[in-house]
This record gives C-alpha cells, sequence and structure tokens, in this order.
C-alpha cells in the first residue's frame, strides 16, 4: 500500500514537473523545486529528457539541497548533469556538503574537470577529498565520512554530554567512539548509555571494548556485510595503528546493498555489471552484452555439432529429437537456480568457507529429487504421446532429463564456489556460462543414453 502511494505521489510530482517545463514557468519550477525533497526530485529526474534535466538543474540553487540531490544520482546521470557546468557552480554547490559525498560528485567527473572544481576548495577541503579520492573505488575509505569526534576515555559522562552539545557537525552521533593518550580506538558507547548514566561515571566505564571496525582498504560489500549482520548505525574505520580516520554509516550502506545487489544481478544474467546499463546507449548495451552472449554462442555451436555427431540416431528415431529442447531447458533451469542460490548466499554471509561441500551434497540431493519427479513424469509422456516407438524411449528420456538435472545442480553449485577459492567474483559464473556448460553435458549424456539403450 505504502509503495502504491509513492508512486502515486511521484507520478503526481512527475507531471507537474512536466506541465511547467513545458510551459518554460521558471518561477513556479522554482518554487517546486524547493518544497519538493532532494531524493524524491532526484527519482523525478530520471523520467526528464536531457534537455530537461539540464534546464532544471539550472535553476536549482547552489547548496547544499542540490548536494544532497546530485548524490542521490547515478553515477553517470551525474557525470551528463555537470559536464557542461563551470567549476565554479559546482564548487558552489558542493562546499558546504560533507568529504565524502564531494569526493563522490568529484569521481564522476573527468580528472582535470574534477581538480579544477578542488582547486577553487579551501586548503583543507582538498587534502581531504584528494585523500578519500586516492582510496580504492568501492572501498571503504572512499564511502566513509570523516565528520566525526571523538572523546577521551577518562572524561566523565556529564563533560562527554556537554561536549556533545556542540558539535553539530559530527556524524553518527548515536555512537560515541572512546580514545586513549595515544589517540588509538580504545571504546564504544551509545548515546543512550551515556545519557543513562550518572554524570560523574567515566567513558571507560561504560564503553563496549570489543569494536567491529574496517580498514580504508576494505570492500564495501565486507562493511555492508557487518552492518546486516550486527545491525549496526555506523562502522568505524581504522588505519593500521588504529587510530580513527572515518565511519561508513547506515545510509550509505543501504547504497551499497542495492549497488552490490544489482551488480551481482546483472552479472549472473549475463548482461555486463554495469548499474546504470540503462542509461548507456543501445551501442554501449550490445557492446556490455556482447562477451557474455559470445559464451552462449560457443555453446551452442558445440551442442550443434554433438547433435550432428548422432545425426544417425535421430534419423532412426524422429521422437529422439522432441526431446532435446526439454533436456536442455529443465537441466539450463535448475543450474541457474543453483547458481543463484549460492552467489546470493555467498554475498549475504549465508554461505562460509569450509560450508562448501555440506552445500554441494545438498544441491545434489536437489538435483536427484526434481531429477527423479520430472524424470518420471516425462518418461511416461514419451512412453504414450510415441506408443509405437521403442518402449525403452520412456527409460532414455526419463533417466536423461534425471541426469541433466543432476549434473546442473552441481554444476550450477560448484562453479561459484570454485571461483570464489580462486578469488573470482562468482557472479561471473552465472548466466550463459552454467546453462551452456549444462547443455552440452545435457545433450551428450541424452544421446549417449539413447545409443546404449535403444542400440541405434
Amino acid at each position: 500500500m505504502r509503495k502504491e502511494m509513492f508512486e502515486h505521489e511521484i507520478t503526481i510530482l512527475r507531471d507537474t514537473f512536466g506541465r511547467l517545463l513545458r510551459r518554460h514557468a521558471h518561477t513556479n519550477l522554482t518554487k517546486l523545486i524547493h518544497k519538493t525533497h532532494p531524493a524524491d526530485l532526484a527519482v523525478v529526474f530520471r523520467y526528464f529528457m536531457d534537455e530537461e534535466q539540464i534546464q532544471v538543474f539550472n535553476i536549482m540553487d547552489e547548496n547544499e539541497r542540490t548536494a544532497e540531490f546530485l548524490v542521490e544520482l547515478d553515477d553517470t546521470m551525474i557525470a551528463n548533469v555537470l559536464e557542461r557546468e563551470s567549476p565554479e557552480r559546482i564548487s558552489h554547490i558542493i562546499q558546504h556538503a560533507s568529504a565524502n559525498d564531494q569526493s563522490y560528485i568529484l569521481g564522476t567527473l573527468e580528472d582535470e574537470h574534477a581538480q579544477s572544481v578542488i582547486d577553487l576548495l579551501k586548503t583543507e577541503d582538498q587534502e581531504e577529498i584528494e585523500e578519500l579520492m586516492g582510496y580504492p573505488e568501492d572501498s571503504a575509505g572512499a564511502m566513509m565520512t570523516t565528520d566525526i569526534f571523538t572523546l577521551y576515555q577518562d572524561t566523565s559522562c556529564g563533560d562527554a554530554l556537554k561536549t556533545l552539545q556542540d558539535q553539530e557537525e559530527a556524524e553518527m552521533v548515536f555512537y560515541l567512539y572512546i580514545t586513549d593518550d595515544d589517540d588509538c580506538l580504545v571504546g564504544v558507547a551509545s548515546l543512550r548509555a551515556l545519557a543513562t548514566t550518572p554524570s560523574e561515571t567515566l567513558l571507560r566505564d561504560i564503553m563496549a571494548k570489543r569494536i567491529h571496525s574496517v580498514r580504508p582498504e576494505t570492500d564495501q560489500e565486507d562493511v555492508a556485510q557487518i552492518v546486516a549482520q550486527y545491525n549496526y548505525l555506523a562502522v568505524p574505520v581504522l588505519d593500521s595503528d588504529n587510530h580513527l580516520l572515518g565511519l561508513v554509516t547506515v545510509d550509505d550502506v543501504v547504497d551499497v546493498i542495492r549497488e552490490e545487489a544489482t551488480e551481482d544481478f546483472l552479472r549472473m544474467a549475463g548482461a555486463g555489471k554495469d548499474r546504470e546499463i540503462l542509461l548507456k546507449s543501445s551501442w554501449e548495451n550490445a557492446k556490455a552484452r556482447l562477451p557474455w552472449l559470445f559464451a552462449s554462442w560457443i555453446g551452442g555451436i558445440i551442442a550443434a555439432t554433438i547433435i550432428g555427431r548422432f545425426e544417425h540416431m535421430i534419423q532412426s528415431m524422429l521422437a529422439l529429437a522432441a526431446f532435446i529442447p526439454v533436456i536442455m531447458g529443465m537441466g539450463g533451469n535448475i543450474g541457474t537456480q543453483s547458481s543463484t542460490i549460492i552467489v546470493r548466499g555467498m554475498a549475504t554471509g549465508r554461505i562460509e568457507i569450509g560450508s562448501e561441500m555440506k552445500i554441494l551434497l545438498k544441491e545434489m540431493r536437489v538435483g536427484l529429487i526434481l531429477g527423479g519427479l520430472y524424470g518420471i513424469m516425462l518418461g511416461i509422456f514419451a512412453y504414450f504421446k510415441f506408443f509405437d516407438a521403442d518402449p525403452m524411449l520412456g527409460v532414455v528420456v526419463g533417466l536423461s532429463i534425471w541426469c541433466s538435472m543432476l549434473i546442473a545442480a552441481v554444476v550450477g553449485t560448484f562453479i561459484p564456489m570454485f571461483l570464489r577459492k580462486v578469488d573470482i567474483d562468482p557472479a561471473i559464473a552465472t548466466g550463459p556460462f552454467v546453462t551452456t556448460s549444462v547443455d552440452i553435458l545435457g545433450v551428450f549424456l541424452y544421446f549417449m543414453i539413447a545409443g546404449y539403450f535403444l542400440a541405434l
């Protein structure tokens, strides 16, 4: 119900913007932009044509709300909007944004354009942004916020509360990060614990000493897994000396989860890994998907070659040809299902290192059960559909579908786990690669079984 209400509101907002844009009603557009939340404006913005996007963005003020709006957009869309903008205007827009938002926006621009903007910012901002942009893409360091503060472990709760009231710019004050004499992070306390503890109590007496932290080079997907597993609102980022560099907050992690899931699904479907593929041109779309489909093409050629080698069997019994699509289709489906389950389990941490054999045996049993069930059903169908053919046709078809589904479940499970062992992203194993290998094996086994039982 809530989703339907949101979609209805966005539709009304989109229609209103469209009507005002057609009338070139800049005054009313400005008022509407001011009343619209940056996140909602970003959703509506995706429906505009390129010239409409430019028209709306030119009307927007050079303030923090516009920076918030930009952060809500996809990388490609940010680049398209800002590529025509002067460095001066971009610097005015992002100057009040947080350092990680600034680095995110500038990271979408060409290097020379981004550097021109950085040169216009304050010296301290320049150093901070360049440091964040120096971390690997999709790492904790690249997405962390540095607007943080720490408290000394021998500070009283009363003094800590007074200090906290002066920290208007601090990020994620639900947690208090506590340091020792060497400025190393030694504990964390919640705002609730601080507020409900007598004022004379020291922070060292209420802090939790066990801290889940990450290094700046940690992959963002690992950070998201920590947040999801422990329900944290933020994760501290520490250097090699345990000094606090920044925080990765839950709002950034939500974006990471969405982005990583989208990337995995695209890879599993064989459509590349670009999360903004819908914003690409037709040629760029085709170019991204070409290599993946080439694997399917090669697989199809191999399968056709195998079928050609057993052409004499098909000529002797035409009924064999009728079941080739079923053998290939059922095997491909269960292979894709298994690989999808495994890849998603790895991404969410449900499948841990060391449990591979247990998972593999479980999927084998699933393949045995489903293969046996559909093998019996298809065998009975083949027997009655082609009752004038060799009575063993039903056995051949049933046994072939059983073997095909069993092998498909094993292949769909094994390949992602094997690739993780050799440090390759498991998502690339799905889609065309799994279905193609299953098709080849399924067709080959089908004719081998037919040759044995039918003596063709």
